[in-house]
């Protein structure tokens, strides 16, 4: 069946189009002529038209099913080449046959029903599903890709969408078996790999202090140097403490024997003597090795500090340095003030060998910068490393950003991985059961066409057609089976002769009407003529008289019975007419059922070009014809004078000619006096010249002034004949049902 349609951007039917909700069983939509009903039904007929590509039909479990269109394209297709298709139906089948496939036909739909109940479950179980990973979608884009998505970016390329994104993580969960590092290793390697292109980097000096250290060291530092003790002037020298005075005092003396001090000649050979005794070997071997090693400190102290302060100035201009260099700028500083230190106490021993120093130690400082070095360059190596084999670490590094993500949030991808695959196992269950009703509902839908095939005929359709044709008159043609091709029919006279371009309009819409009739209970394959169809009916009634109107609407109500108490393969019909008695005449049920829960009923309108349509679900808008007039006089708005005039007319043609006996002079004379009667008089006229004799070539405009004057008239008509009753009751019936 056919739940809703929705019609728009074709003929009539603006870009809002209308919406056909809720389609019963049998749905009755009535439009006057133009205003799109034909264009509805060539849309059912054929929605695969590009002309439809805006418009959308809803079947019930999304399960289409054959659809069999009357309109004037059907009238056209099947009457005028001389021959029609042939009809199958169950003619030959005996009472066991026809018994065994209706049995297959209620099994097959059972199936059926039970197949839309499993789809539906199917749905809710699948949009439960759905909503449980969107739900955790949203979760996981805020908590994690938000959270790391300016350190992290491209490591997400590619899945930067929710859905992606959510996929992605639930496959990571399953699959990643990466090392996990921290964050702020992934932050460092993230820094070297993503973003542009990385290039290798020269290593950092380094520095060798081992020789330093020892000079440091040495015990000469510590040690007094001074001359010999068992000299005669040495007891002197060493009272007073005059050691380095007299040593550095030695070197101003001069060949003569006159003191550079004093000047005088008090230098002797012994003096001299006593003094080079005093000064041994011993003391000068001490004092040059002081100065040796003095020396040589300040050397290396000097080409360390050099490397070191180049590494500084170079790393702090360099942006993509390893070097922690603040606290290397912070170590190499204490150690220039240490080197500084060190220089001014070997300068002192220097001029004082016998001053005991000890000199500060650098060890802790250059033990510093050297590991800072080092590390630096074994960065730089790894670094290096990386950019050698650019595609693999970065491979590997994203695998372990995603490595950290999901282990930073197992809990949450752990509790929503268990439901998941619950709700996952319950769809994939609800999918083979909804399957193999699919499977068992094509094997038994296989052997009714069989079944069909090996019992139809064309005959019977041609008999019942003939009955038909016979029972109301028309009796001059007939149908008859083709006597040059197999399954076709052909319309013939008494004579024998072909009939068909001889049939008036009326004719040749009757009889391909009925050929509808039996094409919508079988079907020209003799395999389908068991299945499921929906039958759509657009003005059935065009250039028939009253009489046949009538058997047309007995067949159809026919068909509407047996749709309501679910017999024969006719599932849904809907019906549409521009014919107010036919309509009348189609959808009476009974008079005590006026209500029916498997009818609906609709009104297309068409206004400035437009088609609009009014629902009245299971009301039946079209109660007669009478009934119609006062609905149209209530809606002067939407009608032309013309319209009003001819409206009038007909209602009191209706009410007091034809049913009251009344003459248009007993109407006017139930006016009081002349005055009255003259204004009636006017009315009479005015609405027998509106509904008769407007010529073509004459336009005449009304003014609001003159339908209120006569519509006051017109009501007052009744209130002189006496039916001021009557007129209240049909007027506010008609607001009701506006």
């Amino acid at each position: 069946m056919i739940e809703s349609l929705n019609i728009k951007n074709v003929a009539t039917y603006d870009a809002a189009g209308i919406q056909i909700q809720n389609l019963k069983k049998i749905n009755f939509i009535y439009g006057t002529n133009g205003c799109g009903k034909t264009t509805l039904s060539k849309f059912i007929d054929n929605p695969s038209d590009k002309s439809y590509s805006s418009c959308q039909i809803a079947w019930r479990g999304q399960l289409p099913v054959k659809v069999h269109v009357y309109n004037k394209d059907f009238r056209e297709r099947n009457f005028g080449k001389g021959r029609m298709d042939g009809v199958f139906t169950l003619g030959q089948a005996t009472k066991d046959e026809i018994d065994a496939i209706q049995k297959m036909q209620s099994e097959l739909e059972d199936i059926k029903t039970k197949g839309i109940e499993k789809k539906n479950t199917l749905e809710k179980k699948i949009t439960e599903k759905e909503e449980y990973e969107n739900e955790f979608k949203e979760i996981i884009w805020r908590d994690i890709y938000k959270e790391n998505e300016n350190n992290f970016k491209e490591a997400f390329a590619g899945f930067m969408r929710k859905e992606a994104f959510r996929d992605k993580m639930m496959e990571e969960f399953k699959n990643n078996n990466e090392h996990i590092d921290t964050l702020d290793q992934l932050k460092e390697k993230a820094q070297t790999i993503f973003g542009k292109t990385p290039i290798t980097l020269p290593v950092v000096s380094s520095i060798e202090f081992t020789r330093l250290l020892e000079i440091e060291a040495n015990v000469i530092w510590t040690r007094k140097i001074i001359g010999k003790s068992d000299v005669e002037i040495a007891n002197l020298i060493q009272r007073l403490n005059l050691n380095d005075w007299v040593n550095e005092g030695r070197g101003y003396l001069n060949e003569d024997n006159i003191c550079p001090f004093c000047q005088s000649k008090t230098i002797t050979q012994n003096f001299r003597d006593q003094l080079e005794g005093y000064f041994d070997e011993s003391f000068i071997r001490d004092t040059e090795t002081v100065k040796s090693l003095a020396d040589e400190y300040y050397r290396t102290i000097q080409n360390i500090q050099n490397i070191l302060e180049q590494i500084e100035i170079k790393e702090k201009n360099n942006s993509e340095t390893k070097l922690k260099i603040e606290t290397f700028t912070a170590l190499l500083k204490t150690l220039i003030s240490q080197f500084v230190s060190n220089k001014e106490l070997l300068s002192n021993k220097i001029k004082e060998p016998s001053r005991s120093i000890e000199l500060i130690s650098t060890a802790d400082q250059l033990e510093g910068l050297l590991q800072l070095l080092n590390n630096c360059n074994a960065e730089i190596e790894l670094h290096n490393e990386i950019v050698n084999d650019y595609t693999n670490h970065r491979n590997s590094l994203i695998k372990s950003i995603w490595k950290y993500l999901v282990e930073s949030h197992r809990a949450n991808i752990e509790a929503f991985w268990k439901k998941h695959e619950g709700l996952e196992k319950g769809v994939q269950a609800l999918q083979k059961q909804h399957q193999d009703l699919r499977d068992k509902y094509t094997q038994l839908n296989a052997k009714i066409k069989a079944a069909n095939k090996n019992v139809t005929s064309v005959q019977p359709s041609v008999d019942e057609i003939n009955r038909i044709l016979q029972s109301y008159g028309f009796l001059n043609f007939k149908i008859v089976p083709s006597k040059t091709e197999a399954n076709q029919y052909q319309i013939q006279r008494e004579d024998g002769t072909i009939a068909e371009s001889t049939l008036s309009e009326g004719e040749a819409t009757f009889i391909t009407f009925l050929y509808y009739l039996q094409l919508a209970k079988g079907s020209t394959q003799e395999e389908t003529i068991t299945e499921e169809r929906l039958l759509v009916i657009d003005d059935p009634i065009s250039s028939l008289d009253s009489n046949v109107l009538f058997v047309v609407s007995s067949l159809i109500k026919e068909i509407i019975k047996s749709i309501k108490v679910n017999t024969g393969n006719i599932k849904q019909l809907i019906l549409l007419t521009h014919n107010v008695y036919f309509h009348k005449e189609v959808s009476f049920v009974d008079g005590r059922t006026p209500r029916n829960g498997d009818t609906n009923f609709w009104i297309l309108r068409k206004r400035d070009s437009i088609t609009t349509i009014q629902s009245f679900d299971m009301e039946n808008p079209i109660q007669s014809s009478y009934e119609l007039l006062w609905q149209e006089l209530k809606n002067t708005n939407q009608n032309s004078g013309i319209t009003i005039q001819n409206t009038m007319r007909r209602i009191i043609e209706n009410y007091f000619k034809i049913l009251g006996k009344y003459a248009d002079d007993d109407l006017i004379k139930s006016f009081d006096n002349h005055q009255e009667q003259e204004v009636c008089r006017s009315l009479v006229c005015w609405i027998n010249d509106g509904s008769h004799g407007l010529p073509d070539d004459l336009y005449v405009e009304y003014q609001d002034e003159t339908f209120e004057r006569y519509l006051k008239v017109f009501k007052n008509i009744f209130v002189k004949m006496g039916h001021e009753e009557h007129y209240n009751m049909m007027y506010r019936e008609t607001l009701i049902a506006s």
